[in-house]
């Protein structure tokens, strides 16, 4: 099957609840990734303060010692990387390629120095918000008028000069708008769909869209039923991708399935194994190979080189 490069999964917190990365019953794990010719993932630490008695920075150290003990165990399956030279030298050694994000900036207090700390772990992207507003924005749940505070706009210029990827998913709209504002590199909305498609507010609207691919940036297509559409099926799927190409996306469009953070998606998805269904199903409506190659790895492939240089 074809090569992948998926921008958003939440396996590693499944990994901290007992689920194995070899094999597991949920959306995403290494026999699964190892059929395709390469596999490259951004793996998301995540917790909420709504189920962690834990302050929400030991569990984020805890989940990356789980990270660490599962690449561990599969040395000859998967390894880090931390650029795109790093996944595809994964590739050509056939590995998984093991990439790290933070889903929530509060999962670090919001703090500088544990951003230094969590780069020098090879985190590589940071949604600032997940749905709870913290010190840096408000996000699409809650305080959605309410944009990057001075802390923020202060953590976005580090992330950037530490060649991180900013994650738009989840923020605010005006949070997003300030991001675009800083942004001096491509950004990164690695699981939001089109608003226009489906009109929910953890999705992308044209305006958002259309200035992320003027940014270079990417949007990764997320498999929640919620964002996708009604009754949602690989179709609903290709009404968002091609309603992004019509904006000029063709560079733009990516994968971020929202695996293992999600519980219903489009009929005919279950998992990673059946993204092979939508690559079918383009290529059965005359998409090129070379389109379907762009939105499943090379589009992001070009923002993680870009970016993530060291």
């Amino acid at each position: 099957m074809a090569r992948v490069f998926d921008g958003h999964c939440d396996t590693i917190s499944h990994c901290y609840r007992g689920a194995n990365l070899l094999r597991n019953e949920g959306h995403l794990d290494l026999e699964r990734t190892g059929r395709y010719t390469g596999w490259a993932q951004f793996f998301a630490i995540f917790a909420s303060k709504k189920w962690e008695k834990d302050p929400l920075w030991q569990v984020t150290q805890r989940q990356y010692e789980v990270f660490r003990r599962e690449l561990k165990a599969n040395v000859g399956l998967v390894v880090q990387c931390r650029t795109a030279d790093e996944v595809e030298r994964a590739w050509a050694e056939g590995k998984t390629a093991a990439l790290l994000s933070i889903e929530g900036a509060e999962l670090l207090d919001c703090d500088l120095e544990k951003l230094e700390e969590v780069h020098r772990w090879g985190v590589r992207a940071i949604n600032l918000t997940w749905n709870h507003t913290n010190q840096l924005s408000g996000t699409n749940v809650e305080d959605p008028e309410k944009g990057l505070t001075n802390q923020g706009r202060a953590f976005v210029v580090r992330m950037q000069e530490l060649g991180m990827l900013v994650d738009v998913s989840h923020l605010s709209d005006p949070g997003f708008w300030d991001v675009i504002d800083l942004a001096n590199q491509p950004i990164f909305a690695s699981h939001s769909n089109s608003r226009d498609i489906c009109p929910h507010p953890r999705n992308l609207t044209d305006e958002q869209f259309m200035a992320l691919v003027k940014n270079g940036g990417v949007a990764g297509l997320n498999m929640c039923d919620e964002f996708v559409g009604q009754a949602p099926t690989i179709n609903t799927l290709i009404e968002h991708i091609e309603h992004w190409l019509s904006l000029g996306g063709e560079e733009n469009v990516s994968l971020g399935g929202d695996w293992d953070g999600i519980s219903a998606m489009p009929v005919g998805i279950a998992g990673i194994q059946d993204l092979e269904k939508l690559a079918e199903e383009l290529l059965r409506l005359n998409y090129s190979e070379a389109q379907v190659d762009r939105l499943f790895y090379q589009n992001l492939m070009r923002v993680v080189r870009e970016v993530c240089t060291m």
